[in-house]
């Protein structure tokens, strides 16, 4: 799992946040600071032309309203830098939806499957290789590539077995979790792009402070263009967040299915031994005899377990009457 370009992205846009906050608020303390100056120097006559307005009769002070955000408006304010986090929320979407449903109990150890190699293990010195590998071809999934490896390899010693269903999980694994992986850049870069958007706002907001016209003050202006910027990280961390989770619990079941897909085949691996060094499989399901092994048993017959006899050694040579006298000679003398 590759969770830590996640956290700093998701730390140096928090910390982003906070400066533009307190840049803000002290633009604006000064911004106050400089109309509180403004307000000491009106005099007796404005205060008063102020107080007979509002002495008037038929005349009511009007609230101002509050504006709401609007959705469909935030995302526009973002600018171009919203596109590729959308590009990145719809294939977060498309690669969480492929994977949940590829990642079904049923797609990759069929309970059918399950079941039938479950019976053959009942008992286990009976389990027939030639049956489990037609169940195995019968219920194609990666658990079925795995149990198939494993009675391809009968006759061969146990160590060996093993080690090949190992593997072969390994690259199931392997092959299922590379979509997840996506995943797992989506989390960590969509905030980069969002922070990228805020960045380029805030100078874009501090270059057009320097050239501000009469009726328009410093922190509106600042106001406006922090606000505006700070969009695209909130895209960033929008899309961000549920990628992670959804990484993180997919390889999370990935895991776990593979890890039970494994412990069945090192339960049926036992049921192999006997075979070792006495009879192997073809590719089609048949079972030979190996040189030197026991007679060869047609698909799905009863397995045998009695070896061939040893033949016995040759009889000695007949002795002729020439190599009798030759050996009586020897003892006369």
């Amino acid at each position: 799992m590759q969770q830590k370009p996640f956290y700093y992205s998701l730390r140096s846009a928090l910390l982003l946040a906070v400066l533009a906050i307190i840049a803000f608020e002290s633009v604006n303390a000064s911004w106050t600071w400089s109309q509180e100056e403004d307000a000491q120097s009106i005099d007796a006559a404005d205060i008063q032309a102020i107080m007979n307005d509002q002495g008037e009769p038929g005349t009511e002070a009007v609230a101002p309203a509050r504006s709401r955000i609007d959705l469909l408006s935030l995302i526009a304010s973002g600018g171009k830098f919203m596109i590729p986090i959308g590009l990145m929320s719809l294939l977060v979407v498309t690669l969480a939806v492929e994977r949940l449903v590829s990642l079904r109990q049923n797609k990759v150890l069929p309970k059918r499957l399950a079941e039938e190699l479950e019976d053959l293990t009942e008992p286990i010195h009976k389990f027939n290789p030639a049956i489990a590998y037609e169940a195995c071809l019968n219920n194609p999934s990666p658990a079925a590539r795995v149990f198939g490896a494993m009675m391809l390899r009968t006759g061969q010693p146990l160590a060996e077995i093993e080690r090949t269903a190992a593997d072969t999980v390994q690259r199931e694994a392997d092959r299922y979790s590379s979509t997840i992986r996506w995943l797992n850049l989506a989390a960590a870069a969509t905030p980069l792009m969002g922070l990228l958007g805020t960045v380029w706002g805030m100078i874009v907001a501090f270059h057009e402070s320097t050239t501000l016209t009469a009726d328009r003050s410093r922190s509106e202006q600042l106001s406006e263009g922090i606000y505006t910027a700070l969009v695209t990280t909130l895209a960033g961390l929008i899309v961000a967040i549920p990628a992670a989770i959804l990484a993180q619990y997919l390889e999370n079941r990935v895991i776990k299915l593979f890890h039970q897909i494994e412990q069945l085949a090192f339960d049926l691996a036992p049921g192999l031994a006997r075979f070792t060094g006495r009879q192997r499989m073809d590719v089609d399901g048949s079972m030979h005899a190996m040189e030197g092994g026991i007679t060869a048993v047609a698909n799905g017959a009863p397995l045998g377990n009695t070896v061939d006899p040893p033949s016995p050694p040759p009889a000695p040579p007949p002795r002729t009457s020439a190599t009798s006298q030759q050996a009586r000679g020897a003892k006369t003398e």
